[in-house]
């Protein structure tokens, strides 16, 4: 009796370790995935070597939004990149000032001594259905101003959400 208790257990466990795995499996396949940040251009926020949680089903739902941290999908890699532009906006930094549209906009995710390194650019209208997005540490930044070009909609895959290591920097992305 004792025998066919413990066969029963062990089968239990079996199933609930079989169920966890196709669950994580599930999650990592079509909800969230890991990005592992390369190199020094989004520097504060992110930094190199840091992995990130991003959510591959928010974007599916909602559009981005200005300030997102957005995860990039342009072969050979990936990129990390914050949305600073919308479609249709018209987008120039002067006197290291961002514009959108013609208005100042305050960049508070950003410290005054970056916001003062931001070179000169634009103005340039982003077309529809495309992103103008920039790294956090604007002098060293491959993005929209000098390489990436703007962002197609479909190439923008996920939301960064979560700093997940090292674990002394464990924490939600902002």
């Amino acid at each position: 009796m004792e025998n066919i208790n413990q066969k029963k257990e062990w089968i239990g466990w079996f199933k609930a370790i079989v169920i966890t795995i196709m669950l994580a499996l599930f999650l990592r396949t079509f909800i969230f995935a890991t990005s592992i940040v390369e190199g020094e251009s989004m520097y504060p926020t992110l930094q190199d070597g840091e992995r990130v949680i991003f959510n591959k089903v928010v974007y599916s739902i909602y559009e981005p939004d200005r300030g997102d941290i957005v995860i990039i999908h342009q072969p050979p890699k990936n990129y990390v990149k914050r949305v600073i532009g919308m479609p249709g906006e018209t987008i120039e930094i002067q006197n290291s000032q961002l514009y959108i549209d013609g208005e100042a906009y305050q960049q508070h995710f950003l410290s005054d001594e970056v916001i003062a390194q931001t070179n000169n650019f634009g103005p340039i209208e982003i077309p529809e259905d495309n992103y103008f997005v920039m790294g956090d540490n604007r002098l060293i930044s491959k993005d929209s101003r000098n390489g990436l070009g703007f962002i197609p909609r479909d190439d923008i895959i996920g939301k960064s959400e979560l700093i997940i290591y090292p674990f002394s920097e464990f924490g939600r992305v902002e």
